[in-house]
Parts: C-alpha cells; sequence; structure tokens
C-alpha cells in the first residue's frame, strides 16, 4: 500500500504545480482508546482503556483525495477475564494506513472520511506466567470521520473518530480456545500543521 502511495505521488506531479499548498500535513493527536471487547473463549477477556499519543502523516494527491500513515509506539495494556480475574500484560502496535475524502465546500471547517487497513503486532506477551498466549499479528479494516479547524495558513486544530478491528487468536497451553476482539473506537483532539 505504501509503494502504491508512492507511485501515486510521483505520477501527480503535475497537479501539485498548480496547488498552492503543499502536499504534506503531519497531525499530533492524544487519543483516547476505548476498547469494545469480545471474545469466544468464555473467559470474558477485556483490555483496559487509555489516553495514547498518536502520530499521523498525510499526503495530498489533489486537494480532495489523501493517504494517511497513523503511527504511535507500542502501547502496553492489561488483560482481565471475567471469570479468572487479572490474566497479565500484553503490548500492542497498530499502524493504520487510510485512504481519505476531504470535503472543501464547508467554509473554514475541512471535514473528511477514510477507510483502511490496519495491521496489528503484538509482542511482550506475558498472561498466567506464559501458559496463555495471542497470534501476534492481526490485519483488519479501519473507518474514520474527522474535521481540520484551520487557524491560520499552516496550522489547524483537528477532531478525529476511527473504528478499528483488531482481533487475535487466543491459546491456552498450547491449544486454541477462542478468539479475542479488541475492536477500539479511538476518539482524538490534536493540532496539525501544513507544510
Amino acid at each position: 500500500l505504501l509503494a502504491l502511495a508512492a507511485v501515486c505521488a510521483m505520477t501527480s506531479g503535475a497537479a501539485f504545480a498548480q496547488q498552492a499548498e503543499s502536499p504534506w500535513l503531519v497531525r499530533v493527536r492524544a487519543v483516547n482508546l476505548d476498547s469494545t471487547n469480545g471474545d469466544t473463549t468464555g473467559l470474558g477477556l477485556s483490555v483496559n482503556n487509555k489516553v495514547i499519543p498518536e502520530l499521523d502523516i498525510t499526503y495530498f494527491f489533489t486537494p480532495n483525495i489523501a493517504a494517511e500513515l497513523i503511527l504511535t509506539y507500542p502501547q502496553k495494556h492489561d488483560v482481565r477475564s471475567s471469570v479468572a480475574g487479572d490474566l497479565g500484560t500484553l503490548k500492542h502496535l497498530p499502524p493504520t494506513l487510510l485512504a481519505q475524502y476531504h470535503f472543501t465546500n464547508f467554509g473554514s471547517f475541512k471535514p473528511y472520511v477514510g477507510v483502511g487497513i490496519n495491521y496489528t503486532n503484538f509482542s511482550s506477551v506475558d498472561l498466567l506466567g506464559g501458559a496463555a498466549d495471542v497470534k501476534r499479528n492481526s490485519w483488519g479494516g479501519a473507518l474514520q470521520l474527522g474535521v481540520d479547524i484551520p487557524l491560520n495558513k499552516q496550522w489547524s486544530l483537528n477532531l478525529d473518530v476511527k473504528k478499528v478491528f483488531i482481533k487475535t487468536d487466543v491459546s491456552l497451553k498450547g491449544q486454541d480456545i477462542g478468539t479475542f476482539k479488541v475492536d477500539p473506537v479511538l476518539i482524538g483532539v490534536g493540532v496539525g500543521y501544513r507544510f
């Protein structure tokens, strides 16, 4: 997907020659991660909600069409069971790539919608002293709704909501026991800078 974005960027250079704004937009956000938590293991699994930092890099192919790469660092979560209590901890790293459509006919407000793909890597898994484990890699969809509110030519305030689909297979003593879905809703506020 990144290679495709790079090819599109190279082939759309002529369009940017006509644009007054730079095609690059970088945002930083504080994001509240609210996990949906659902599983088929019978253990009632859940991870804690938390506020995380987020960095995203957006490239505009046209004034309306853009691609956004969303990044953070590995986030540590406590894992609980409604049956067995505290199970331990794990970390997840969820980079997400979205294709966006930006609306340009709302005056100073610049709303956008996005759809894309999420890859999540689970690491530092420590559940039941090693007796339980999760599959390390997850692929899923992502949906986005947001708005940029320009403060001046380069800076803007950003409000953003995403639904990301994250699930992993769970095993106990080497035997698969079901699937755990985190599927968080992420509500973020931040600032953007247009180069």
